[in-house]
C-alpha cells in the first residue's frame, strides 16, 4: 500500500509541476498559439484563453488538494507501520564497536635493513 501511495505522491507533484508551468503568469493562461478571435468560437468557446486559464486553474487547485492529501495519507501510514529506531540502539553495549582495533606489531621490521 505504501508504494502505491508513493507512486501516486509522485505523479501528483509531476502533474503540479506541469500544470503550474503551462499557465501564463498574468491570467492569459496555456500561452501558447490559440490564434485570434477567441480560439474556440462564439461566447468564448471551451479553449478560449479564459477559458483555459479557468480550466488550468481549478485543475491545479484540484491536483494539489489530491497532493496534500496524500502526503498526510503517507504521514499516517508510515508512522503508524512500526515503532522507531534509531542507529544508536544498535550499538553494542560493552563498548567493543568503540575500542580501536589493535594489531599485533612485529618485534622486527618487516623489511631488512640495509647494511
Amino acid at each position: 500500500m505504501e508504494t502505491i501511495l508513493v507512486v501516486l505522491h509522485v505523479l501528483f507533484a509531476t502533474a503540479i509541476v506541469a500544470l503550474v508551468l503551462l499557465q501564463r503568469s498574468e491570467g492569459g493562461g496555456l500561452g501558447m498559439g490559440g490564434g485570434g478571435g477567441g480560439g474556440g468560437g462564439g461566447m468564448g468557446g471551451f479553449m478560449s484563453a479564459r477559458g483555459t486559464a479557468n480550466l488550468l486553474t481549478r485543475a491545479t487547485a484540484i491536483v494539489a488538494t489530491l497532493f496534500f492529501l496524500s502526503s498526510l495519507t503517507l504521514t499516517i501510514v508510515m508512522s503508524n507501520q512500526a515503532t522507531p529506531t534509531s542507529i544508536v540502539d544498535t550499538i553494542p553495549a560493552d563498548g567493543s564497536a568503540d575500542a580501536p582495533a589493535t594489531e599485533q606489531t612485529p618485534a622486527e621490521p618487516s623489511v631488512p635493513a640495509a647494511e
